[in-house]
């Protein structure tokens, strides 16, 4: 005798209890499921690194994963030596950016009493109480910028130590995930992890080498321009365009604030155009062609991902969102009463077409990616 089919209302109701329950149970999980989350994602990408000390070099795999561990410290090390510098260079004109910025002060003041009849001393008493205000909540905000740099230290721990033990138990994770399953599913459930393994590994290696053209673009389109700081304006919008759609107008309006505060107006327009310029190419040629999009989320989940990852875990959420999306959705397409949603993620299928090749000499050549 067939069991009654569960209403429709019930099992929405059900979803939508789950989903509650993991947000929440997300939030509550935080200074853990960040830093393991994010670990993954720099397992998979260290991955080849550590296989190869393995099994060329002869090293075990405790061994093998601790050195891999060390060698992205020992970039991400320089990378923030480098930043660093560009910063203390920034420092050192203080003086001149203070200077322009009361000139900028004053212009405005005197637009608003134009503008809006408004004279110069209300708006100082105005600004005079909302700094009374500010000092009386000086001791909070000084408390959360304290919590805010602990919890940063302890994230950086986590996440150190979670990327060693992906690594040196990753076989043991692997046997875990395929007993899990029945044995029917076993292939599937395999054939699933590579897939993820292989898109991800590929996602973010591609990302970071968005990063350097973009940064090096940036460097050089800003130099062309005599920005002052372009190396380190350059930094930013690469370090920044990792975070999809919201990094590069973050990075636009630092550059843009920064640059008005050193050159004035007209090369900020300049500077303005050179990151639409920068961020087009981006968008349409560098993604393509070194990220690819063999698993591509549509623009109107990926931005919710974005805005609903920086609600629950902030910057971090937002850097995670778009390959964990890209991990759900290889799983939805393999699942058979899951593909209805691999089909709302995924983008609109287009024909196939044939391939662009970009050719840079007679023996180089960028072909876009599948």
């Amino acid at each position: 005798m067939n069991q009654p089919s569960t209403p429709f209302y019930t099992r929405l109701a059900m979803v939508l209890f789950s989903i509650i329950c993991i947000g929440y149970l997300a939030i509550l999980g935080q200074t853990l499921l960040a830093p393991l989350l994010t670990s993954f994602l720099l397992a998979l990408l260290l991955l080849p690194l550590a296989n190869y000390l393995e099994k060329k070099c002869r090293l075990k795999r405790s061994l093998a994963s601790i050195i891999s561990v060390v060698l992205m410290i020992a970039l991400l090390s320089g990378i923030l030596y480098f930043l660093a510098n560009q910063l203390t260079d920034l420092w050192q004109d203080w003086p001149l950016l203070k200077k322009q910025a009361e000139i900028s002060f004053h212009d405005v003041q005197n637009w608003i009493s134009h503008t809006f009849h408004i004279n110069t001393h209300k708006q100082i008493d105005y600004l005079k109480d909302s700094a009374t205000s500010a000092l009386a909540t000086s001791a909070t905000v000084l408390g959360a910028t304290l919590l805010t740099l602990s919890s940063t230290l302890l994230f950086l721990s986590f996440l150190l130590l979670f990327t060693f033990f992906i690594l040196n138990y990753r076989g043991t994770l692997f046997r875990f995930l395929t007993s899990v399953f029945a044995d029917e599913h076993t292939e599937k459930v395999s054939e699933i992890v590579r897939h993820i393994q292989y898109i991800i590994k590929k996602y973010i290696t591609g990302l970071f080498i968005q990063m350097i053209i973009v940064t090096a673009l940036m460097i050089f389109v800003l130099w062309i321009l005599s920005v002052k700081y372009a190396v380190l304006l350059g930094l930013i919008a690469g370090i920044f365009n990792i975070i999809p759609y919201i990094g590069i107008f973050s990075a636009l309006l630092i550059s843009a604030l920064i640059t008005f505060a050193t050159a004035g107006a007209a090369k900020m327009l300049l500077v303005i155009v050179a990151f639409l310029c920068v961020h087009t190419v981006d968008g349409n040629v560098l993604m393509p062609l070194v990220v690819g999009s063999k698993v591509k989320i549509n623009a109107l989940f990926a931005f919710i991902g974005i805005v609903v990852g920086e609600m629950i875990w902030g910057i971090s959420g937002m850097f995670l969102c778009i390959p964990y999306l890209a991990m759900l959705k290889i799983i939805f397409d393999r699942v058979d009463p899951l593909k209805p949603w691999g089909i709302l993620l995924g983008g609109e299928e287009k024909p196939h077409k044939k391939r662009k090749v970009y050719r840079l000499t007679k023996k180089i050549k960028l072909e876009e990616q599948e």
